[in-house]
């Protein structure tokens, strides 16, 4: 990558945490192919704790907004892909789609020590889809979009306040290898401050 497209690129700042064996990063793009068994859950139900799941996370100040495009086929029970916000292992919450039930699902984890995971089906294209997270005073607010234009609440729910945070793409594959999962469109600024119902 030369000098020129370093400058331009969104991905600036990015912290691996367990960078999948293939990856690829592109000025416009971030490629992953899964490790088998990543994962990312604490305690609840199962009884295990998994920090394995691929995360790129860029840092982000106390108060933001941020958005990526998401694509990826889906063919495993709990293959996954989307967005994460991170604290530390113990205070995270990762969204998108998961395969669960037989159906691509629209699928959210807030972990803060124990892991919760709220599902629902989603109308648009699971392959290709946009998230959308916003943390500001103690509040989670996550959005989806299937054009990039409007964007329909997911979840809204107080989040661990801290003076810093890690967001970006995550991928995993409990049960396999070899999700390939291509985010683009990536960007990360101030919180839109926007009212809750505001789909733009």
């Amino acid at each position: 990558m030369s000098k020129g497209n370093e400058k331009h690129t969104p991905w600036q700042h990015g912290i691996w945490l367990n960078k999948p064996h293939q990856s690829t990063l592109t000025p416009k793009t971030l490629e992953m192919i899964t490790d088998e068994g990543s994962d990312f859950w604490r305690e609840t139900f199962y009884g295990f704790t998994r920090d394995s799941g691929h995360f790129y996370g860029m840092p982000a100040p106390e108060s933001f907004t941020a958005q990526l495009r998401i694509r990826a086929e889906y063919e495993q029970l709990y293959d996954q892909a989307g967005i994460m916000v991170r604290v530390d292992e113990s205070r995270w919450v990762k969204a998108g789609i998961e395969l669960s039930d037989g159906r691509a699902m629209l699928s959210s984890v807030l972990t803060n020590t124990c892991s919760d995971w709220a599902t629902a089906p989603y109308e648009g294209d699971p392959k290709d889809f946009w998230m959308r997270a916003t943390v500001s005073r103690g509040v989670l607010r996550l959005q989806v979009s299937a054009d990039g234009k409007l964007w329909p609440l997911v979840r809204l729910a107080p989040f661990p306040q801290a003076a810093s945070y890690l967001v970006g793409p995550m991928c995993c594959t409990p049960e396999r290898a070899g999700l390939k999962v291509q985010f683009s469109e990536w960007s990360l600024g101030a919180p839109l401050g926007k009212a809750l119902h505001d789909l733009t």
